[in-house]
């Protein structure tokens, strides 16, 4: 919470500066603006929380923690996902939905910022418990939730499976009603679109990809002739084998892996990967579409015993799964939870270019560090926003009943993405600021505008 606050006040001193920000206003009334905006953009709308009770197939009966935040609807309804995890709590939900506000301001989607969450280890529960702590989520949230006022969608622990029983429930709560945009991540024959379980990890290693290829190789003149600490990072690694290691290898860093590999325009290769178990590392590169093969057929898991790798006809080392963050490598891809770089482990960090797949990976005072050492983060806001921009063309599927294959969905995303880079990457590379302060300072600045015109700030 305290480092999304930070970011937000630093970017609105930023703003204050610019003088885009609120031409129409003067003197004491702009630092009123400015002070209504830091009010608004710091504290969420609603806090919504309650504790389910569930009855276990064991006859007992549990109360569990849950939560729905709505952070901000200036540019539209509550976009945001449901996340089941033990680690849960009220402070992170709150933060992931003010990320969330700030993430589709950036890329210029109709939604405002919202994000949910139940405090459990969905591994000890049965499908049937699952079920219906889904069907309690949607029933104590019954009231907030619909197609135009806040839209779930997956999370960590979550998936279409999970979306397709609250979509469910909230239909037989609303007899006649509208009912398929209310939820998204949905299962195909749900109405969920083709392409959004990839859309995250395919995003992800897209915003790195453009960065180091495509933007690069078009700018390369201009980059090579300023002083930019970050530029300089990049050209460093313009043109040479990229050694990658990715933390977490579920949805969204398998995913980004399989990219990878499949990538034509970078020389590079994943010697890595890592769950929440063991870490697997191969100095000429990883069989990634092996390691897929078995997580599918393993609950999610990577292989941890010598005799799993044999069977498989998989070449890797099994080592220890923190051992991975400090590796010699060029490329670190974070793809598991918040705060897994911090003051303890910051000066050990080894890579230079570090990609968040997951939201918040990097703790505030990690952050500063590694900026200040030129390592270039492409930050979460920018990069994982894959999700949410699938999630809206599944939204806008539903709404006109006509939907778009794979391809489409890809091109468009990319397009997507593309034009948020192309917006924010020709003003990190000229400026001291790092990209995550850039991105911010941009949602902000188009935030403030919106909030004004419509009356918002007095």
């Amino acid at each position: 919470m305290q480092r999304q606050q930070s970011i937000i006040e630093e970017s609105l001193k930023a703003v204050m500066e610019n003088e885009d920000f609120l031409p129409d206003l003067k003197y004491q009334s702009r630092e009123q603006a400015y002070k209504s905006l830091v009010a608004l953009l710091s504290t969420p709308n609603h806090v919504h929380k309650s504790y389910l009770r569930v009855p276990m197939e064991d006859g007992q009966i549990v109360r569990i923690p849950a939560f729905r935040i709505q952070h901000s609807d200036t540019v539209g309804p509550y976009k945001g996902g449901v996340r089941f995890h033990e680690s849960v709590h009220e402070d992170e939900v709150a933060n992931l939905a003010k990320l969330m506000t700030l993430k589709n301001a950036l890329h210029e989607l109709p939604f405002g910022g919202g994000k949910g969450g139940v405090s459990i280890n969905p591994k000890d529960y049965s499908v049937k418990e699952l079920n219906l702590i889904c069907k309690k989520y949607v029933q104590y949230f019954n009231d907030i939730l619909g197609p135009d006022k806040d839209i779930p969608a997956p999370d960590v622990g979550t998936g279409e499976r999970e979306m397709d029983w609250m979509m469910g429930e909230f239909k037989a709560l609303h007899p006649g009603e509208p009912y398929r945009n209310s939820f998204t991540g949905k299962s195909i024959v749900n109405g969920g679109s083709l392409g959004r379980r990839e859309a995250t990890g395919k995003g992800v290693y897209f915003t790195f990809r453009y960065m180091m290829h495509d933007f690069l190789n078009n700018n390369r003149d201009w980059l090579e002739g300023t002083d930019n600490v970050f530029a300089k990072t990049a050209l460093n690694h313009a043109d040479k084998e990229l050694k990658m290691a990715v933390q977490g290898f579920g949805n969204l860093g398998s995913v980004a892996a399989l990219e990878s590999g499949k990538c034509d325009y970078l020389n590079n290769k994943v010697v890595a990967v890592s769950d929440a178990n063991v870490m697997l590392y191969n100095r000429e590169g990883l069989d990634i579409e092996a390691l897929v093969e078995f997580t599918q057929q393993n609950d999610g898991d990577l292989p941890a015993e010598e005799q799993q790798l044999e069977e498989h006809e998989i070449h890797a080392e099994i080592r220890d799964r923190d051992e991975l963050l400090t590796m010699d490598v060029d490329v670190l891809f974070l793809a598991a939870l918040e705060d897994q770089i911090h003051e303890g482990n910051m000066k050990d960090i080894q890579a230079e270019i570090i990609v968040e797949g997951a939201n918040g990976p990097i703790t505030e005072e990690a952050d500063k560090h590694l900026a200040d050492q030129g390592v270039l983060i492409i930050p979460d806001i920018l990069a994982n926003a894959g999700g949410v921009i699938v999630s809206f063309y599944e939204w806008v599927q539903g709404r006109e009943a006509r939907f778009m294959n794979e391809d489409e969905v890809f091109e468009r995303l990319f397009e997507k993405m593309k034009h948020t880079m192309d917006t924010i990457l020709p003003q990190f590379f000229g400026d001291p600021f790092p990209l995550r302060q850039n991105c911010y300072i941009h949602s902000v600045m188009k935030l403030s505008n919106i909030m004004y015109r419509q009356g918002r700030l007095y």
